[in-house]
């Protein structure tokens, strides 16, 4: 026993001497808050896609091992990961369902931002950051689906080869540096953009744009990480055709976080207005906002003006956006008459949301602003009633149960899948076994907020013994012996 109690007190000492020799790093000057209690994950949105960048990372490490960063062999290598590598299928899908979800995740961080007047709290310098780091994020992944020299890939690359030579005085310097003189090294360029320069420029940003106290909310994580995994199952990624100079390009369309972009192209204008100046005067006017903000309050209802840009802006992406997938439909038209887009009308469709939107939008944030000081008023001298759904701890516990034997199912369902090689719905069902985890543990978190409301009763005080009414004993004395 007690070489034992030596052998734990050294390994508490061991972890303590590490503690303390992290104590003064940046690791252990970040603090991280779990919450006891379920808290809106609007508020760590910026955490959740944090988590993403470590998927990216720990699955595109797994992936270099098998990827070839040569021109002839980047597509044959993508599809030997796909196709032979075991578990290749479920990482690639992994990858790539994550980055498209860190870009969704990053937009929804910075629009909650904007909206809620974070950056009015003294973050002007957090919120910069964060927009150039959000644009970083989009390059990033821009480069690593571009590295599998796919059809898709190749329509990809040649719009930004072109964008970057449309710059004036720097953009065929440029041009050369990133895709290489000969054109026939870019896949190698690429890939150390995407593998080690944009990365380390991320994690700078990161150092600047996250703050010292961080959200990691378990159940959260492993639904969003559980979501990653069942869009994986559910809409695989395509691998797309290889590209061949030799076969005529079909009809293709960019990620959705590009088709934007790509509908000004199609309208034929000057590349360089279209594709890089529009782009970027959107990127700067997301900067300075901080700057022209002068309202005194937080709330969207508070800033009519801002909020009111905010949607008008939301809007024409989402349009764009939109526009960008579409191709028209006949299919009697040549390749390029079915790709540009009517300059006329795309441009006065987008001037007009600019009216239409803003003055919309300002107008429902007035009528919610009034809504919402009559309901105070009504509330104010009514009585005050919340609706609320308690579940007691039988039925709790029963609950977890059920969800128990439901994840030992899903684990079961998972194994047999993987040995019948249904690769789409093992990835699947994995995903639903966390997105179950996630179920469990706020359930077991809930159970525990209950069980501390419960008062408990006071300790009872132990009653004295009743007092005999007379004889020698009353008077705490023995009589004498005789």
């Amino acid at each position: 026993m007690v070489v034992s109690l030596k052998r734990r007190n050294g390994l508490v000492d061991f972890f303590y001497w590490i503690w303390d020799g992290l104590e003064r790093t940046i690791l252990i000057g970040t603090k991280f808050s779990f919450p006891a209690r379920f808290v809106s994950p609007f508020g760590f949105l910026g955490m959740l896609t944090f988590v993403m960048f470590i998927i990216l990372g720990i699955t595109g490490a797994l992936l270099m091992f098998y990827y070839q960063p040569i021109l002839d062999r980047s597509w044959d290598s993508v599809a030997k990961i796909n196709d032979v590598v075991p578990f290749g299928f479920a990482i690639r899908n992994i990858h790539y369902h994550a980055s498209n979800a860190m870009v969704l995740l990053a937009v929804l961080h910075m629009y909650y931002q904007y909206f809620s007047g974070r950056y009015k709290i003294r973050n002007e310098i957090i919120w910069v950051a964060g927009v150039i780091l959000g644009t970083v994020t989009i390059l990033e992944a821009f480069t690593g689906y571009d590295i599998i020299f796919s059809e898709r890939a190749e329509l990809a690359i040649s719009i930004a080869a072109s964008l970057t030579n449309s710059m004036p005085v720097v953009g065929p310097t440029i041009r050369d540096a990133m895709f290489g003189s000969g054109f026939f090294d870019f896949i190698l360029r690429f890939y150390t953009l995407h593998v080690f320069v944009l990365p380390i420029v991320m994690l700078g940003l990161m150092a600047v744009h996250m703050p010292r106290f961080l959200v990691f909310d378990v159940p959260m994580v492993m639904a969003i990480s559980g979501a990653v995994l069942i869009t994986g199952g559910v809409f695989p990624v395509d691998l797309g055709s290889k590209f061949q100079p030799t076969v005529p390009p079909g009809i293709t369309v960019p990620e959705w976080y590009l088709t934007g972009i790509y509908a000004f192209l199609r309208t034929q204008y000057d590349k360089y207005v279209t594709g890089v100046l529009w782009p970027a005067l959107f990127i700067i006017a997301l900067a300075v906002t901080p700057f022209l903000d002068r309202y005194k309050k937080f709330s969207w209802k508070d800033r009519p003006l801002v909020t009111a840009f905010g949607i008008t802006g939301i809007t024409q992406v989402m349009v764009t956006t939109y526009w960008g997938f579409y191709i028209t439909p006949d299919v009697t038209k040549p390749l390029v008459a079915r790709l540009v887009i009517d300059p006329i009308f795309f441009y006065t469709i987008m001037l007009l949301l600019i009216p239409i939107g803003f003055g919309f939008s300002y107008m429902m944030i007035l009528l919610a602003k009034e809504a919402e000081r009559k309901a105070k008023l009504a509330a104010s001298k009514g009585p005050h009633k919340v609706a609320q759904i308690n579940f007691s701890g039988k039925w709790i516990n029963w609950l977890i149960v059920a969800l128990l034997l439901f994840q030992v199912f899903l684990n079961i369902a998972a194994y047999n899948a993987a040995l019948a090689g249904m690769k789409n719905f093992n990835l699947f069902l994995t995903g639903l076994i966390l997105m179950v985890f996630a179920g469990m543990f706020h359930l077991y978190r809930h159970g525990l907020n209950e069980a501390k409301k419960i008062p408990t009763p006071p300790p009872q005080e132990q009653a004295e013994p009743p007092k005999p009414l007379g004889g020698p004993e009353s008077s705490g004395k023995l009589p004498p012996q005789e």
